[in-house]
């Protein structure tokens, strides 16, 4: 556990084999991830953003909304797959390991790379030794899904 930013940092993020930092953000804009499930090896590939976009009241006199981006969730992220997440509620934060796997400095770049690398990993079909798919991905860009590839 780590203290970033007077924060708990449970199970933080790792690049390169370091811990990630907030302070490590600079100017990228998100990055690609890989969650991995210790006991079992079955893996998870995601895109995460640094910010969120905030919308604030207009100004006294004014119609319009105020715009802003603040930081995101991303140190306490466990993805959006509902089987993974419920794994690690099951099994325990300490059972995964999250990686980065890419740094990206623009939205686009988040977005292509993460695609990229899900299919180069082959997410939707690939299988561990026993049988069970090999990541708890189930589409790519919720247009690709194990039922329509007939993975």
């Amino acid at each position: 556990m780590s203290d970033i930013n007077n924060e708990v940092y449970d199970n933080p993020w790792t690049f390169d084999g370091d811990i990630f930092t907030s302070g490590d953000i600079k100017d990228y804009y998100g990055f690609v991830y890989c969650i991995t499930n210790s006991i079992i090896n079955r893996q998870y590939i995601g895109r995460k953003y640094f910010t969120k976009a905030k919308t604030l009241q207009p100004l006294k006199g004014r119609v319009n909304k105020r715009r802003s981006r603040v930081e995101s969730d991303w140190q306490n992220y466990w993805g959006s797959s509902t089987i993974l997440t419920e794994d690690v509620l099951r099994q325990g934060e300490q059972n995964f390991r999250r990686e980065i796997l890419r740094l990206c400095k623009t939205r686009g770049e988040v977005n292509y790379w993460e695609v990229k690398i899900m299919f180069e990993k082959d997410v939707l079909s690939a299988k561990l030794p026993n049988g069970d798919y090999k990541y708890y991905n189930e589409n790519i860009m919720m247009k690709f899904t194990r039922s329509n590839i007939g993975g």
